[in-house]
């Protein structure tokens, strides 16, 4: 029996800032045949990070532009910098047949659960606010001011966690990444065809027999 694929399903992992995302969607990419889509953002790159692989970088102007065009599946400001997921390399992937993940905010993964609601959204959390704080200063890119404000927006970011369809605590990243790639697998297990198809698909095999 051959399980019909038809579209690639898109995978949006989000959760507040410190969650862990962008690590657990490099591991992801590396061990699963999942493709990156690389969003569009006005912040200057961090260090390590290269323009067209972790980001488009652009300035306000390109970027509104894109956003005025309608050339984006979703598009949020979050602490002074803007962010987009460019929509035509996305939606032309997933009518290929192949699976996308995005790493995004949860600002941007509310409007795609409007525009694309055959989404599947897993939400990433840490497991505490302490934590989360340590990550934070770990970093050594956040003002203390900077990282209160993303401690707060956390908090009120997990009142949202209902808009997903799963929940994910980042506590240990093996275990974590485990749980994401049993999420992928369960959504290709799916049922995707009709009772008739199925029979026919049967029907067929005993016939060559």
């Amino acid at each position: 029996m051959k399980i019909k694929k038809d579209k690639g399903k898109l995978f949006i992992i989000s959760g507040p800032s410190g969650a862990g995302k962008g690590t657990i969607c490099n591991r992801i990419i590396d061990e699963t045949g999942l493709e990156f889509s690389v969003s569009m953002t006005t912040r200057q790159p961090r260090e390590g990070e290269v323009d067209g692989v972790h980001y488009y970088f652009v300035d306000e102007d390109t970027f509104l532009m894109a956003v005025a065009e309608g050339g984006l599946l979703e598009n949020a400001e979050v602490f002074g910098n803007r962010y987009g997921t460019p929509k035509g390399p996305v939606l032309e992937r997933l009518s290929a047949g192949t699976d996308i993940l995005l790493d995004i905010d949860v600002q941007g993964a509310l409007q795609i659960r409007e525009n694309y609601p055959d989404g599947v959204f897993v939400f990433l959390v840490p497991p505490s606010m302490k934590e989360l704080r340590r990550r934070l200063e770990s970093r050594g890119t956040e003002t203390k001011e900077k990282i209160e404000l993303r401690l707060s927006k956390a908090l009120s970011e997990m009142a949202y966690v209902k808009s997903y369809d799963y929940l994910v605590v980042n506590d240990d990243l093996d275990e974590a990444v485990n749980r994401v790639k049993a999420i992928i697998l369960a959504e290709h297990s799916r049922v995707n065809v009709t009772p008739e198809e199925l029979v026919e698909e049967y029907s067929t095999e005993t016939e060559e027999e």
